[in-house]
């Protein structure tokens, strides 16, 4: 079930989840990769979503592809200790190692229905081919983490990577966090940022003992020194996030910094803190969800993130205020906008980044109970077809390389 031409049209969906709400029966006209119609209509060869959901592609705003090779390995560990020994091991490891790896993460992402990422990692030329081979959006790029390579190094890397930019892959500069590069470091990044406009991702107040030594280093809070050093503003991707002030939430919505929630990765690693979902939404800050990296997680699913990010707030705030539609909206839309492109939604003029969900589980299902059974139910395995400018590149069982 390969769709080879343009336009074409995905028809007699059981369910849309759609900019309008949830739809029923209807069909979708694909042409030129984005959303043509939503309605009766049918144009060229017709793609079957009978007993499936339509809903919008996923987007896993931070993650570290190339880390697969190290799944499973020190599981059981708190941040600190946990980053030791895993530096200590990648600091081996091979080119082969993190190419292979971040080709598996992709294959995985794509059949939980993940359409475009953001990583950050030492392999980012690898993503450079395989965001084509596969037809999945990847933004990447060169990290600082002065331990591992010359700043100066990275500085060259970034400059090659940015003249790569394609339809499926984004440049982006990385910086590991505030405790693991050096100011003169982080001027550079900034000044890279502002040369070569591209965005800057960033693991930010991720623990308690990050802030301690930001406040040794800077006498400053993290968000408070990205804000001072110029570097806040609407370039900034900051991940993590669970030990930040509500004065640094209001200095994150005026500068117009986009942030992401990782909520398994952070309990895993028993980061404590809180993302304040409530206080972000609040605010109206770009808000998107990540699962973080294969080792971290070790999941690479957007489903189990929404459903970990509601259960933290409700048993955070003891009560119910975001909710299944809060988190889709992150999972999809939000992620989109935080890569500046017009998707994470089904609706006329948007990208054709979308998925199939098999209802066969899913049941009873109904229009009323979509949202939340998506959330509570759902998990990547329940995706029958991913699409990327409305070409399909998972197919249940079989990655479609191009």
């Amino acid at each position: 079930m390969e769709i080879r031409h343009q336009p074409y049209t995905i028809t007699n969906c059981d369910f849309v989840l759609s900019s309008r709400g949830v739809l029923r029966h209807v069909n979708v006209v694909i042409d030129e990769g984005k959303i043509q119609s939503i309605g009766r209509e049918r144009v060229g060869d017709e793609l079957s979503c009978v007993g499936m959901t339509l809903a919008p592609g996923l987007v896993n705003a931070h993650t570290h592809t190339g880390m697969m090779y190290l799944r499973g390995y020190s599981d059981d560990q708190e941040l600190g200790p946990w980053l030791k020994r895993v530096w200590e091991v990648e600091s081996r490891a091979k080119e082969e190692w993190m190419r292979l790896s971040s080709e598996l993460s992709i294959i995985e992402m794509l059949a939980g229905g993940i359409t475009a990422f953001i990583d950050m990692y030492f392999n980012p030329f690898d993503l450079v081919q395989l965001s084509t081979k596969y037809g999945v959006r990847a933004a990447a790029g060169p990290t600082f983490l002065d331990s591992f390579k010359d700043p100066h190094e990275i500085d060259k890397e970034i400059r090659e990577v940015a003249r790569k930019r394609s339809p499926t892959f984004s440049p982006i500069i990385n910086v590991h966090s505030l405790y693991a590069v050096s100011r003169q470091t982080l001027l550079l990044a900034k000044q890279l940022m502002e040369e070569l406009d591209l965005p800057l991702h960033m693991h930010v107040s991720e623990t308690r003992d990050e802030l301690f030594e930001v406040k040794r280093l800077y006498g400053k809070f993290p968000v408070e020194v990205l804000a001072s050093e110029g570097i806040l503003g609407s370039r900034t991707i900051l991940a993590h996030l669970g030990w930040v002030s509500s004065w640094e939430i209001v200095s994150i919505a005026s500068s117009k910094a986009r942030a992401v929630h990782c909520p398994t990765s952070n309990m895993k690693l028993a980061t404590g803190g809180f993302f304040p979902i409530n206080e972000f939404l609040q605010k109206g800050i770009t808000l998107a969800l990540g699962t973080d990296g294969p080792v971290s997680n070790n999941s690479l699913d957007i489903f189990r993130e929404m459903k970990q990010a509601v259960l933290l707030q409700r048993h955070g705030y003891w009560e119910a205020s975001v909710g299944a539609r809060h988190v889709l909206k992150m999972g999809s839309q939000e992620g989109y906008k935080l890569l500046g492109l017009n998707g994470g939604e089904v609706k006329e003029g948007a990208l054709a980044d979308l998925i199939l969900i098999d209802n066969k589980w899913l049941r009873p299902l109904t229009e009323a109970n979509l949202e939340s059974s998506l959330v509570y139910l759902a998990t990547g395995r329940d995706i029958s077809c991913t699409l990327v400018e409305g070409k399909m590149v998972y197919q249940r069982g079989i990655s479609m390389k191009r």
